[in-house]
């Protein structure tokens, strides 16, 4: 079961609430941000989005469409994909890239009382900060506003304890307890 877990956070796999069903991370500005049936319909599975892209987080998938891969580094939202699509499946004019941000797993190293700051380290945009706390390892908190969903964070983490999330428009990908306003942790105080 862990295997499978891990397979699915490192290959950007999501699984779509209410559905059961296990759907791909997408290239940025991608239709299927919005509308996966659309991106299939238009994607000619060229693969001219995956040989543009200077970071390597694109890689062919099942049925040889794009996927999106955390397993060894982060997106640089470049837009190097949008423009080298001639198909029409990615939205240019899309102000975001995605409705996607990270969320720390129970099993993170600070949360066990091991001091490890690295996914703060990596993270450009400033999201992950840490809360220090009396008689334990500072614990990272997410400003969900301030995460681009990069993943930058993904592949340094020593624990495999972060984890992509699809979010809902204008939303948070994680539950109340786990925003920055809230202990990362349900035992913990604030």
């Amino acid at each position: 079961m862990t295997q499978l877990a891990r397979r699915h956070l490192l290959f950007g796999c999501f699984r779509q609430a209410g559905q059961g069903a296990v759907l791909p991370f997408r290239p940025p500005w991608s239709l299927a941000w919005t509308d996966e049936a659309a991106f299939a319909a238009a994607c000619s599975r060229c693969d001219a989005c995956i040989a543009a892209c200077p970071a390597g987080v694109l890689k062919r998938g099942d049925g040889g469409f794009p996927e999106l891969t955390f397993a060894a580094t982060g997106c640089t939202l470049c837009r190097e994909c949008v423009s080298a699509c001639r198909d029409g499946a990615f939205a240019a004019d899309a102000a975001e890239p995605w409705n996607l941000a990270v969320a720390f797993t129970e099993a993170c190293l600070p949360g066990r009382g091991v001091e490890c700051r690295t996914c703060g380290e990596h993270c450009e945009a400033g999201a992950i900060r840490f809360r220090p706390r009396l008689g334990g390892a500072p614990l990272p908190a997410l400003d969900a506003d301030a995460c681009t969903g990069c993943g930058a964070c993904v592949p340094v983490c020593p624990a495999g304890a972060i984890e992509p999330r699809r979010r809902a428009a204008g939303s948070s990908p994680l539950p109340a307890a786990e925003r920055a306003s809230a202990p990362l942790f349900p035992t913990e105080a604030p």
